[in-house]
């Protein structure tokens, strides 16, 4: 399944799952017409809202179980063709067009990992940044920075004048554990999405001549999420999948998944001691081609106007617009 988390109006959100032809379900409303029409249930509505709720994080902090429901519940949606309506006579069913999507979901706690491509610690060293970008770097996200698909990224101007981004593969956990083993973290992998880590690199530098850094990362709007989280079903193998981002169409980042330095899994264990929560979110690093260290930065450093699109393969594409912070100032 995708899963995603869209607004039909302005004040409401919902999750939803897309279908072939791109429209989008809404799960809770289609759980609720399942459990009355296929199983005979009569509390389908309160039975609806335990299986399948409608907000993601509470979605994956059911499991298996929930996330089984909600693909029963989409297939059964289908299955009843494009003009079916819920229970009650709502919507059940929308385009695209209909709806905004919105960052899918927001977690008790972002992981970051950086380092995990040796590609990108060879750029960092050919370019003379002042640390070494190698495996086993972890530190948090600030998750009120995170957005959503076509979204905008609001350029601080006053803070920052070299701003960057940074593809990465993210994996959504679907259980909580502690202290587990490489060969058990599949177990916990519920789905992936798509992260752009926009970084300020001017108060990078600086931040990392204590050896940490965290501002750089975490300022508003600085984590595009998106567009929707694949479940693992549908992605076999997460270490066979090309990448690329792309600035105003022009490639920037095109690497693949396979030149990850460790594993996933690996990632997963040696994190596991700080414990994860269900809906958490964890990051697998960059790859090569990033403004900050190629041959002109100041020409390939973000600027308003610029528009980027991350796409990797088998999830889709997040796109987020650059907009400068007076734009956004005086868009309320």
């Amino acid at each position: 399944m995708r899963l995603a988390t869209f607004q039909p109006q302005p004040g409401l959100t919902r999750i939803g799952a897309m279908t072939g032809d791109d429209a989008i379900v809404d799960l809770n409303t289609a759980c609720a017409l399942w459990l009355r029409d296929a199983k005979g249930e009569t509390a389908f509505s309160r039975l609806a809202d335990a299986r399948v709720p409608a907000d993601m994080r509470l979605l994956f902090e059911g499991g298996d179980r929930s996330l089984d429901a909600a693909a029963e519940a989409l297939d059964y949606a289908i299955s009843q063709g494009p003009d079916a309506r819920g229970p009650s006579g709502e919507p059940l069913r929308y385009t695209l067009g209909q709806v905004k999507l919105k960052a899918p979901i927001k977690p008790i706690k972002f992981f970051h990992t950086a380092g995990n491509f040796r590609e990108h610690h060879e750029e960092a060293e050919r370019s003379g940044f002042s640390h070494p970008v190698l495996p086993w770097i972890v530190f948090f996200q600030n998750v009120d920075a995170i957005i959503g698909h076509d979204e905008p990224v609001i350029y601080p101007q006053h803070l920052t004048q070299e701003l960057d981004y940074e593809l990465e593969l993210a994996v959504v956990l679907k259980k909580s554990g502690k202290h587990f083993s490489a060969e058990r973290a599949r177990d916990y992998i519920g789905g992936y999405v798509i992260f752009n880590d926009i970084t300020a690199r001017d108060i990078q530098r600086q931040e990392m001549k204590s050896g940490v850094f965290s501002f750089c990362k975490g300022i508003d709007t600085f984590c595009p999420l998106g567009p929707w989280i694949v479940t693992s079903d549908e992605i076999p193998d997460p270490h066979n999948l090309a990448m690329e981002l792309r600035v105003n169409g022009e490639p920037r980042q095109r690497s693949h998944s396979r030149k990850m330095s460790v594993t996933i899994a690996e990632i997963l264990s040696h994190y596991s001691p700080m414990g994860y929560s269900a809906g958490d979110v964890l990051s697998t690093g960059t790859v090569s081609g990033v403004a900050a260290f190629s041959s002109d930065p100041k020409a390939w450093f973000l600027k308003p106007g610029d528009v980027m699109e991350c796409e990797i393969e088998r999830i889709g594409v997040l796109r987020n617009p650059v907009i400068s912070w007076e734009e956004a100032q005086a868009g309320g």
